[in-house]
């Protein structure tokens, strides 16, 4: 059995401020300063986004990049972009290409500036994947958490069928909270046994820790 570090947190269920910090976001529009780096790279997407015909799906914090090839793999009619703030990760995919197997690209960008950028833009994504982001454990970090973070409304607005997974089920039991302070429903529950989609995923299985997926259509 494979070793892989359980989550330890502080925090046993859904964060005493979670309410209010979503509805704060939700009533506040985000007016951060977009990273010069994250522009440059939307206008590259963009111009390939916007002569596409095909059904785009987004793959948020893809890391290496496996789950975004494999993404594609599986939606073979689809562009599939992963995303990803770390160049150093993006970097360690060496088979970056258009493939028999679906068309992908990847991107090092700030997703607080991206997905902002992508909605004014009028991109629609069919599918958003959010597979393993960091869970920020500790109490204190809820607002680096996606749906804690004040972006949040910008991710719901992109719509399309969003699915996250992750290993810390209060991760996505916030999640689903959130989205519900937002107007939208959920499910929640266990992820079915199937061949993993990402480097963490087959590292979480294989020693043997639950693994969790919420998925909700955003319209």
């Amino acid at each position: 059995m494979s070793d892989s570090r359980v989550i330890v947190s502080n925090q046993a269920g859904l964060h005493e401020s979670l309410d209010d910090v979503v509805r704060k976001h939700l009533t506040h529009p985000f007016q951060k300063p977009f990273a010069e780096h994250t522009v440059s790279e939307f206008e590259r997407l963009n111009e390939i986004v916007q002569a596409s015909s095909r059904p785009l799906i987004l793959d948020s914090c893809c890391g290496v990049g496996e789950s975004t090839a494999n993404l594609a793999a599986r939606h073979p009619d689809a562009l599939v972009i992963g995303l990803d703030k770390s160049a150093h990760r993006i970097n360690k995919h060496v088979d970056n290409y258009q493939g028999e197997d679906g068309e992908y690209l990847l991107a090092r960008v700030d997703l607080n500036d991206f997905w902002r950028l992508a909605l004014d833009a009028g991109w629609r994504p069919t599918h958003h994947y959010l597979l393993y982001p960091n869970p920020w454990p500790k109490s204190k970090h809820l607002q680096r958490r996606w749906h804690g973070a004040a972006v949040f409304p910008t991710l719901v607005a992109l719509g399309g069928k969003l699915e996250l997974r992750s290993n810390w089920p209060v991760y996505l039991q916030e999640f689903q909270r959130a989205l519900e302070i937002a107007g939208h429903n959920s499910q929640f529950g266990p992820l079915a046994q199937q061949p993993a989609l990402t480097p963490f995923e087959r590292k979480y299985a294989a020693s043997g820790q639950p693994l969790y997926q919420l998925v909700a259509e955003l319209g």
